[in-house]
């Protein structure tokens, strides 16, 4: 008697995308305990330019640099469903994919790292602190667009440094280095790595380097990028029967907040590096829509609410009073 072949998960091997695709992997065994799941592992171009600059769009850099290879394998029928942390997910998809589904979206704010001034040898800050806590010309490393812009239009004094690395990697260079002073990262992401934020401002998990405490950024400090805290399921448009399986997974309050997003994404024209946020909210049957430009520089803000069934429309619609 044949075996039937097992469905093939494909994702990025960093420890988030790991976390991220065992569980989804776990999801799909408990909802179908008769199939088997297996993951594959594929390094993308991303993962590959370690030291390429992520913190503005380069038009040298390819699209998807963290979902093409994945694609892909979807493609050529190497894997039957691929896992993304949304947010790195490209507006328009390759021919013949599609995003089939999301499960419930973590938090979505962003977390301000920094060292703790009772155990730190180099400067370090009082735990709870804000931005306003940090002296004139405070160093915060990150390479993400939005973030910086986002801290300049509350602090124009601080002084923005790139940085690189996977979240444990960009704690431990905030611990060492006395050069640099926070670093900003996504609660969502801390989360799934089973990191803790204590009531006192310490962090709890693995490897999580000593001396170092943590804020939540409100979110009209920060609107996070497009889709963030949420993870994205692609698959073939024709494969009914992944569909029907990556289907059980979707929470639809999730997949009509991102479709939101990601409508005034690519209203915007931009990637996943552009220079904006957005955040979508569903009450009832209203969809709600904040987001925010730095485009130029510029800081252009709006907001609108709209049916649930109008979601995509609302996204066109923030978009078209921002471009």
């Amino acid at each position: 008697m044949a075996v039937e072949r097992p469905i093939i998960i494909c994702t990025r091997g960093s420890a988030l995308a790991l976390a991220q695709s065992n569980m989804i992997a776990a999801m799909c065994r408990a909802a179908f305990p008769e199939l088997r799941f297996e993951l594959k592992i594929i390094k993308t171009t991303g993962d590959k330019l370690q030291k390429a600059s992520m913190a503005k769009t380069d038009p040298s850099l390819p699209k998807g640099l963290f979902t093409k290879e994945l694609e892909v394998a979807l493609m050529q029928g190497q894997a039957d469903l691929a896992v993304h942390s949304l947010k790195d997910l490209p507006t328009d998809l390759p021919a013949g994919l599609i995003l089939a589904a999301t499960p419930k979206r973590e938090d979505v704010r962003d977390v301000l790292i920094y060292r703790d001034a009772k155990q730190a040898a180099a400067r370090g800050f009082k735990a709870g602190a804000t931005l306003k806590d940090f002296p004139q010309g405070a160093t915060i490393a990150t390479s993400s667009t939005r973030r910086k812009m986002s801290l300049l239009a509350v602090r124009p004094d601080l002084k923005i440094v790139e940085i690189r690395g996977n979240v444990a990697t960009r704690m431990q260079k905030v611990a060492d280095n006395e050069k640099v002073d926070a670093t900003i990262l996504a609660l969502a992401g801390l989360t799934r790595l089973n990191f803790k934020l204590n009531a006192d401002g310490t962090i709890s998990g693995e490897a999580v380097p000593a001396g170092l405490l943590a804020s939540v950024l409100a979110l009209d400090v920060m609107l996070p990028c497009v889709g963030q805290g949420a993870i994205g399921i692609e698959i073939r448009a024709d494969d009914e029967r992944i569909g029907k399986i990556v289907s059980r997974l979707n929470h639809p309050d999730t997949f009509q907040a991102v479709t939101a997003e990601r409508a005034f994404l690519r209203g915007m024209g931009g990637g996943c590096q552009s220079p904006v946020g957005a955040h979508a909210v569903i009450a009832g049957d209203k969809i709600s829509l904040k987001a925010i430009s730095f485009r130029d520089e510029v800081v252009k803000r709006a907001e609108a609410k709209r049916p649930v069934t109008e979601a995509a429309l609302l996204g066109e619609q923030i978009a078209s009073e921002l471009k």
